[in-house]
């Protein structure tokens, strides 16, 4: 088991360094936004809270591309892969363009949410630009899921990192007027994504259109390049189940941040460190996750379902160490992690506890993560999104709302709520996929295994 696991980290290394980077660039524009002030932070909070759930559902449907490219890989397929490719693309740039247009067109919903409207004027035109820039992501996105898919994950690990210096350069550049460029401040944040997740976009579609790593699945795109009604259905078989299930857990938390902006502009503030800091380290669950479901879609396209078993138990285990270790860091740091994001005293204080409540979850956050893209690696999609949608929705978030207001706890009693909801996530999914890999597992196997 030991060595399935080493396998599953050395393919998850490469995507977890470009999850990080990813999230890095969120990272960074928090830290530079909220060194104008706390109320620029509450705004940029507003705006990925808002938008995260149509951001997470476009991201859902990238993951089919990986799902069913590692599916044909298995199978040694090329020229499945490359239709799989063609038809992923353009299914995820529809996706896209839907997602864009709708947070474009409807940004004006953020003077409905009850925010301040300090807060709200600051946040349009960074909403827009960041609406826009969901084109380019996700494009960027499904190639990234396809070069992964194929277990080549370091060419856009390497495009990650280069994006930072790029953003963070912009972002100097733009927020604060440097070098004679306008003092756009959030709205410099908003343009200096767009650039940078344009040009990371066109750098990784010349690199699969051109290199000789990817050479046999574009030479045979004049007979595989056409969208294909089943092939379609397929990935939104996928697709579909995948974007609901990441889309609850991620509207989860943007519905807790927006009901947490109603309490004002330092606990919006507030949550929005600890919420930040939490989705650094929850990065790491997804690439593992990523990883591990690529790695058990392979093995599902040979049938093989002894090393499903020892691939999924190996990865849990694995999950369970890296949450373990991300919540003795949060207890320990949760006093110095804030003062990164802003100086303001009563912002410090409130997420120094979200903190502290942010490590409670990190093992069921690791463990759930990772449960679901074992499950999705063996095509079980329609059951965990249920049980997913009852433990955020029917009990967490309900949960986390009569603790906040009925029980007058605030902030903390919606964590409070995010952590009873990831605990059932965790549970609901580990059992699932046991069950499912047992059920389907040769009994000669299951012996050998338990002995």
């Amino acid at each position: 088991m030991k060595n399935e696991a080493s396998q599953t980290i050395r393919l998850a290394l490469p995507i977890i360094i470009g999850e990080l980077a990813q999230m890095a660039l969120h990272l960074i524009d928090s830290a530079m936004v909220g060194a104008i002030s706390y109320k620029q932070l509450a705004a940029a909070a507003l705006v990925i809270n808002a938008m995260n759930i149509p951001f997470v559902i476009g991201i859902g449907m990238t993951i089919s591309v990986s799902q069913m490219v590692s599916l044909a890989h298995g199978r040694s397929d090329a020229k499945l892969v490359s239709h799989y490719l063609f038809n992923g693309f353009i299914l995820c740039a529809l996706t896209a363009l839907i997602i864009s247009l709708t947070l474009v067109f409807g940004k004006d919903l953020l003077y409905h949410l009850g925010q301040d409207p300090e807060v709200v004027k600051l946040a349009m035109p960074f909403m827009q630009l960041m609406g826009i820039s969901i084109i380019p992501m996700l494009l960027f996105m499904t190639l990234k899921q396809f070069a992964d898919g194929l277990e080549y994950t370091r060419t856009a690990m390497i495009l990650s990192l280069a994006g930072m210096p790029l953003n963070i350069l912009l972002n100097w550049l733009l927020i604060y007027g440097n070098w004679g460029f306008p003092r756009l401040e959030l709205a410099g944040a908003g343009w200096a994504t767009l650039i940078t997740r344009s040009c990371m976009f066109l750098a990784l579609l010349v690199i699969i259109l051109k290199h000789k790593t990817f050479s046999k699945y574009i030479a045979v795109s004049k007979n595989q390049w056409f969208v294909k009604g089943q092939t379609m259905r397929e990935l939104l078989h996928i697709g579909v189940p995948s974007s609901l299930q990441i889309g609850m857990e991620a509207g989860a938390f943007a519905i807790s941040g927006i009901i947490i902006g109603t309490l004002g502009a330092v606990a919006q503030a507030s949550h929005q460190i600890a919420l930040s800091c939490a989705s650094f380290t929850f990065m790491v669950s997804m690439g593992l996750a990523q990883a591990g479901s690529i790695r058990v879609s392979n093995a599902f396209g040979r049938n093989d379902w002894g090393k499903i078993f020892l691939i999924g138990k190996s990865t849990v285990y694995t999950a369970l160490g890296y949450g373990i270790f991300c919540a003795i860091a949060f207890s320990v740091f949760r006093y110095q992690l804030p003062k990164a994001f802003n100086d303001n005293a009563e912002v410090l204080q409130l997420a120094a506890l979200l903190l502290l409540f942010a490590a409670v979850f990190q093992i069921s956050d690791s463990t759930q993560a990772i449960s679901a893209g074992l499950l999705r690696g063996i095509k079980d999609v329609k059951t965990p999104t249920i049980l997913i949608g009852i433990a955020y929705w029917v009990v967490g978030i309900p949960v986390g709302y009569l603790l906040a207001f009925h029980f007058n706890m605030g902030a903390a009693g919606m964590w409070l709520g995010l952590i009873l909801g990831l605990t059932l996530a965790s549970a609901f999914l580990m059992m699932r996929f046991f069950k499912m890999s047992k059920r389907n597992k040769p009994q000669t196997d299951l012996q050998l295994s338990e002995n």
